[in-house]
Parts: structure tokens; C-alpha cells; sequence
């Protein structure tokens, strides 16, 4: 029998509990050595809950482990590159949750220290392991839809911002706000199924009107709650724009909270032959005609947990080499796309790529 994989968690908050942390326990090629958290408590419950590993509050007690072999790194925005950089110079294998890092030049900067190291470096875009998503993709790849000329993107609802005045509506910490929590999984499905077209314009607006003052803010309940009435909101709770690219033109509208009552989460790849919309997470429907009638194909099957597949491939990769396609080389292409929707939204212009 093989030699099991000495894995640690870094970061014991919702993403871990929910997905990292039940996607390893499954995989019985895996060992979990390490629950690490600045919140002791968090690391400690996870010993308990688990019956494994040891709890740390300090991260560079788990990368200067030598047993240790990968780490998720499942903390808030702000420490991705940092703990990123360091456990990769200790050669450590990462999975870093998304997305890669608050801004572009920390990206860069993580994907440069994975060149040096060899290691393996994968963003957690865990929608690349959606069965649903990759049947889409190869219906594209094998040319079902005809020319994929418009992609339109919808990330909605209606009063939903995520604890608000804490880590997540800190630019500071998160790097921005619905963009880069739930707008990075979708643009990183249109990106990979689409095969990564090269970026050539993009102009966005964004919208700050909700969330401030956070006394004033109206919901019904809060993920990541509860609120902190003197804590801060700086980011964007709502945004819109167009990317053309030498491929399909990219049109999005996202909101953590809108006065409009519908929740709206799809994605329309628009072809010459045939449309499909995937309902985000969910199954997809497959429009087109045939005889001078119009179709309505619905598309349902039995699919995996995407995280458990996304565990069990980091793990494989690290053993075969295999370069997957969460690899920080092809996420450094949304983030740098991601980036110049942030800079037209500040700069209220066109950006060129």
C-alpha cells in the first residue's frame, strides 16, 4: 500500500468544515496532520469533531513539518498570498481556496514563487470539477452549439451580503466584494469552458449604495453574520459590465443585494447552433430547433461532490505531475481579467488588455 499524503488545513472557518476538511477525511490516501487557525478554538474543534491531527494556531509550525506534503489554505483573502508564498518556499503543495489572492500583483507573485519552487500550486475553482460544467465544455469543444458568440452571466440576490461589516465587506482583507466572492466561480466557468479566450476590452461599473450605513441595511438573514454594526462595508455589493474577447463577448450583472425580489444564478452560453443555460451548481438546459421547430432539451445526471473531485486530483497531481487546469498559470488569466473590471469600475472607462 502507497504511502498516504500528510496534509494540513489552514483556516478552520466555514469552506474547510463545509468542503476541505470532509473532501480529505473521504480520500483514504490522505492523513490530516494539522487543524491550523489564528482562533484556537476553531483548530480545537476540528481535533475533536474529527478525531485527527493536532490543533496550531500558528501556520509556520505546519510548513516547517517535513512530513508535511500539501496544505489548503482555506483563510480569509488577505493571508492567501502570504501563507501561499511561504508554505510553496518550504516546498509545500498548495490548495488555495479562491481566489488566488486580494489583487493582481499578488497573484503574480504567488504564481511566480510556484514557478521557482516546482511545487503544485491549484486554485480552488472548484466549478473545473463540476460534471454538469465539463459536459457543457465538451458540447462546446465538439462544436454542438455552432460558434459560441455571447456569454451573459447572472450572480443575484436580492438582500444576501455576507457578514456584513466584517472580513468579507473589508477591501482590506477581502480585496473587493461580490466580484470576487461569487463572480470569480462564474467567470472561471465561462473562461474553462469557453478554452480561455485572450481578453481584449473591458468596462464595468460597480455599486456601493446598500450596505452603508449598516445600521439601515433590511435583510432577512446573513451567511457569514451575524452583522457588526461598527465594523466596515467599503466594497462593492453590486456590478456590471462587458469583456470582449477574441472569442465569445462576456456580459455579467452581479449582486450580493438588490431592491428587485429574484435570485438569479446562470450562466447563458449564447451559439449559432444551440444555447445552454446552467443554473449555477445545478443541471442545464439545451436550447436549439430541428426541423423547423423550435427545442427544449433538459440535461440531468448524477454528479460527484465538484470538492470531492478537487481534493482527490490535487492529491493524484502531486504524485503524477499532472498540471491541472486549476493551476495558478490558467487562474492568473481571470484574475488579470478580474483586475481591469476593478480598474474600469474606479477609473469609469474602457480598459484595454
Amino acid at each position: 500500500m502507497s504511502k498516504k499524503t500528510v496534509v494540513a488545513v489552514i483556516g478552520c472557518g466555514t469552506i474547510a468544515n463545509a468542503q476541505h476538511i470532509p473532501a480529505y477525511m473521504a480520500n483514504e490516501n490522505v492523513e490530516i496532520k494539522y487543524f491550523c487557525d489564528i482562533i484556537s478554538e476553531r483548530a480545537e474543534k476540528a481535533v475533536e469533531q474529527y478525531g485527527c491531527g493536532k490543533a496550531v494556531v500558528d501556520y509556520k509550525k505546519v510548513i516547517n513539518d517535513p512530513e508535511v506534503e500539501a496544505i489548503s489554505v482555506c483563510t480569509p483573502n488577505r493571508m492567501h498570498s502570504i501563507i501561499t508564498v511561504d508554505a510553496l518556499e518550504h516546498g509545500k503543495n498548495v490548495l488555495c481556496e479562491k481566489p488566488a489572492a486580494r489583487v493582481y500583483e499578488e497573484a503574480l507573485a504567488m504564481q511566480e514563487t510556484q514557478h521557482k519552487s516546482g511545487k503544485v500550486l491549484n486554485i480552488g475553482v472548484v466549478n473545473r470539477f463540476n460534471d454538469n460544467v465539463n459536459k457543457i465544455k465538451k458540447f462546446i469543444d465538439k462544436g454542438e452549439l455552432g460558434e459560441v458568440y455571447q456569454v451573459y452571466i447572472s450572480f443575484r440576490d436580492q438582500r444576501s451580503i455576507p457578514g456584513l461589516g466584517g472580513d468579507f465587506t473589508t477591501k482590506a482583507i477581502a480585496g473587493g466584494g461580490v466580484l470576487i466572492d461569487w463572480g470569480v466561480h462564474f467567470l472561471d466557468i465561462v473562461m474553462y469552458c469557453c478554452g480561455d479566450p485572450k481578453a481584449k476590452t473591458v468596462t464595468a461599473e460597480k455599486f456601493e449604495k446598500l450596505g452603508n450605513p449598516i445600521s439601515d441595511y433590511t435583510y432577512m438573514d446573513m451567511w457569514a453574520g451575524p452583522e457588526k454594526p461598527d465594523g466596515i462595508c467599503d466594497v462593492e455589493e453590486g456590478i456590471t459590465g462587458m469583456i470582449r474577447t477574441n472569442g465569445p463577448v462576456i456580459t455579467f450583472n452581479g449582486a450580493w443585494a438588490q431592491n428587485i425580489g429574484e435570485r438569479e444564478m446562470f450562466i447563458d452560453f449564447i451559439g449559432t447552433k444551440a444555447g445552454i443555460r446552467l443554473q449555477y451548481g445545478s443541471d442545464f438546459t439545451v436550447y436549439s430547433t430541428k426541423d423547423g421547430m423550435l427545442t427544449k432539451t433538459e440535461m440531468k445526471m448524477k454528479s460527484k461532490n465538484m470538492f470531492q473531485n478537487e481534493i482527490n486530483k490535487f492529491i493524484e497531481c502531486i504524485k503524477s505531475g499532472e498540471k491541472l487546469t486549476s493551476h495558478i498559470d490558467t487562474n492568473i488569466i481571470t484574475a488579470n481579467i478580474m483586475d481591469a473590471i476593478y480598474r474600469s469600475a474606479d477609473e469609469h472607462k474602457e480598459i484595454v488588455l
